[in-house]
């Protein structure tokens, strides 16, 4: 038999098309030998639904596509891993591309993913050009950011933790175990959220009567060894901070790098706090103490914005919601002696 058409799986098991098409969506309308029946025929004879025709006929493809700018990031890849389980119980598939919005040709992402007739796209960037890329391409196709805004009045659907409020959680979180004298490191200018937490934070500890000296990092990603430069410059000279709040949970993996080469002990001589909590955070070598992002939940609230605004496309969704994060308290935070 050439190619195997789901007319073919019909008549082979006696039954009209409608029933095959029903086992093959799932239905729960087809009593469950008659299913196995029609699933054991369709290996046996090798026959594969075209999704693309029937996304054509249908209006939909069930495809959605995501653009991550650091895959990694331990950060992302949960994302990455929560987001695809997330949309597979709904019956979507995931097309995960690659890219920064700094690069020159993100757009031609855009271009690919919607060319591959995705119903949607969740862009994963607080990158400061995130919001005009998306508005060019708003009008093709759903779009939700997840990431920071500048402007939360911005008319664009958006979800991201709440970097301001957990940057004033992470100064209030220090000052109680009485450090006054802190280094921020790792605050990159290009990105929204990192400069919301560095605000955040920056204003809480002047209210607190704290002390900060600022790290920037001026690349484009938040790496280990990004962390462990900025580490080794400020442990090259004589210091007097108490603590340490890295921007990201990679960069303070990097601090204690460093920390370790310098012969300064976590938490004893120096207090180190994180933000993200991924998945190294809580190994029992390393128990850093750190701001959960709560990635698993901004991933799923930014998915099911998408697939409301693929349902219905007159809902409106603009409204920008931000998911407060939760302080983890683990091994190298300690009041300050």
């Amino acid at each position: 038999m050439g190619t195997v058409t789901i007319k073919d799986i019909a008549r082979i098991a006696g039954v009209s098309c409608a029933t095959v098409s029903r086992v093959l969506n799932g239905s729960p309308t087809v009593a469950p030998e008659l299913r196995d029946k029609i699933l054991d025929l369709c290996r046996q004879y090798g026959y594969r639904r075209n999704l693309l025709a029937r996304g054509l006929s249908s209006g939909r493809t069930n495809l959605a596509g995501c653009i991550l700018s650091d895959l990694d990031n331990p950060l992302f890849a949960d994302m990455a891993l929560a987001l695809e389980r997330f949309l597979r119980v709904r019956g979507y598939h995931l097309l995960l591309c690659r890219g920064r919005v700094e690069d020159g040709n993100i757009g031609q992402l855009f271009d690919f993913l919607i060319g591959h007739r995705v119903d949607g796209i969740i862009l994963a960037s607080s990158s400061k050009q995130a919001p005009e890329l998306i508005r060019r391409y708003l009008k093709y196709i759903p779009i939700v950011l997840q990431g920071g805004l500048d402007d939360p009045q911005l008319a664009i659907p958006s979800v991201y933790v709440d970097s301001a409020a957990g940057g004033e959680m992470a100064a209030q979180y220090l000052f109680r175990l009485g450090h006054t004298e802190v280094a921020y490191l790792g605050a990159r200018e290009n990105n929204y959220s990192h400069l919301a937490r560095q605000r955040g934070f920056a204003a809480a500890a002047d209210r607190l009567g704290m002390s900060v000296r600022t790290f920037t990092n001026g690349a484009f990603s938040s790496t280990m060894e990004v962390g462990y430069h900025l580490a080794r410059q400020f442990f090259l000279n004589p210091f007097r901070e108490t603590a340490v709040f890295a921007a990201c949970d990679t960069i303070a993996l990097g601090v204690m790098s460093a920390a370790r080469e310098f012969h300064i002990s976590i938490p004893d001589d120096i207090s180190l706090l994180g933000f993200d909590n991924i998945i190294y955070a809580g190994f029992p070598h390393i128990r850093l103490s750190t701001l959960d992002h709560r990635a698993r939940l901004v991933v799923e609230t930014a998915a099911d914005r998408l697939l409301t605004q693929i349902q219905h496309p007159d809902a409106a969704c603009a409204q920008p919601v931000m998911i407060p994060p939760v302080l983890v308290e683990r091994a190298t935070c300690k009041p300050r002696r």
